[in-house]
């Protein structure tokens, strides 16, 4: 019997043995430049250069620039009230063509009917508040309340008649407080200026902010827009609720100089609107000039201008105020000071007004995103 061969089973091969080898710390890549301290000296300067023609071509536009801010933000002050026709069943567009003839009607109104009721005013005051000076001098009480004084009441009534004499002071009247810039040709075009770049961003509105959102990126979209618009509300409820007060108390300041017989009622009826835009302390800077104004004409009227704006202040901070402001701007006092403060010191009467809603933006924001993430941390 033939034996069977046996093949022996095969042996696994032994790997050969591997060595680790620790990966070598990777050396920060240095790009070495071929540009010579000249060269760099050359492009730092060109960077310096082109810095400086920025902000002199800006500086160049800033009266541009800010009638294009101050339009943006008149737009805005003005959407509660488009918002307002829609709630009573206007749709749209015809509630932006409402407030666009609106805007319109006012600027006819202020060229065809304010203006020369201004300008006749100022003629009246210019002859009137010399002879109110020297009736409130022949009265008795008024010596006897200028050596109470020290003179001081003398030197003042003294120097209110000078000034009213000065061409340039009813100048400064005219283009500042009282014509708000119409007063001369240059602030004639730039209130044109302003009129029409607002009716056209009201018009492209709401287009203009979904074009804006869309520069934002998906994931933060839904956020920014919340925030955005509630910051956008709050500004269009002071900016309306403020050009409301301060026509109320226009209107009442008017009235009240009519009936105590004070000249230029009309005059300062329309300096009181402006003043009045000032927060927090514009009534009381229109009490006061008011009181000095029909002390002149009598201490009586002054008196009585005083008793019942003292009253409309009460009124207004407790009743109007409320009312029409509700919850648009909700920031402590000292801000409010110090924002208007600010604010007219960079650009007058207008940067006083917006200075306020761009103080309780900023203040939303920390509130409701900057502190919470700190919380986190």
């Amino acid at each position: 019997m033939r034996a069977s061969k046996r093949t022996p089973a095969a042996q696994p091969a032994t790997a050969p043995a591997t060595t680790v080898v620790a990966p070598r710390p990777e050396q920060p890549f240095e790009p070495r430049s071929s540009r010579t301290p000249l060269q760099w000296g050359y492009l730092v300067s060109l960077g310096v250069i082109g810095a400086i023609a920025t902000g002199l071509a800006l500086y160049g536009l800033r009266s541009i620039l800010f009638m294009i801010f101050f339009a943006a933000f008149a737009t805005v002050g003005l959407d509660p009230l488009i918002r307002w026709f829609q709630r009573h069943h206007f749709s749209r567009a015809w509630a932006i063509v409402t407030v666009i003839l609106l805007i319109v009607g006012v600027a006819v109104a202020i060229v065809w009917v304010v203006l020369p009721l201004v300008v006749s005013q100022i003629s009246y005051l210019v002859q009137a508040i010399p002879k109110e000076i020297n009736t409130l001098r022949d009265q008795g009480w008024f010596d006897t309340a200028n050596e109470a004084s020290n003179g001081v009441l003398g030197n003042f009534v003294t120097w209110i008649a000078k000034e009213v004499k000065d061409p340039t002071v009813w100048a400064a009247i005219g283009s500042g407080v009282v014509g708000f810039g119409l007063g001369v040709l240059d602030a004639i075009t730039s209130g044109f200026f302003v009129l029409i770049l607002t009716i056209y961003f009201i018009a492209s509105y709401d287009s203009t902010k979904n074009a804006a959102y869309k520069l934002v990126s998906a994931s933060h979209r839904p956020t920014f827009i919340e925030y955005s618009e509630r910051i956008l509300r709050n500004f269009g409820k002071y900016l309306s609720g403020m050009v409301i007060l301060a026509f109320f108390n226009a209107v009442y300041s008017t009235i009240l100089l009519v009936v105590t017989g004070v000249p230029g009622a009309f005059l300062i009826g329309i300096a009181a609107f402006f003043i009045t835009l000032i927060p927090l302390i514009g009534t009381v800077l229109t009490t006061i000039a008011m009181t000095i104004i029909a002390l002149i004409h009598s201490p009586v009227s002054a008196l009585i201008v005083l008793i019942f704006m003292l009253i409309y202040m009460q009124v207004e901070a407790y009743i109007l105020t409320p009312k029409v402001m509700g919850k648009a701007v909700q920031i402590p006092g000292s801000v409010v000071l110090i924002s208007a403060l600010a604010g007219s010191t960079l650009f007058g009467l207008a940067g006083a007004l917006v200075a306020i809603p761009i103080s309780a933006g900023i203040i939303l924001i920390i509130k409701e995103l900057v502190m919470p993430r700190k919380e986190l941390r």
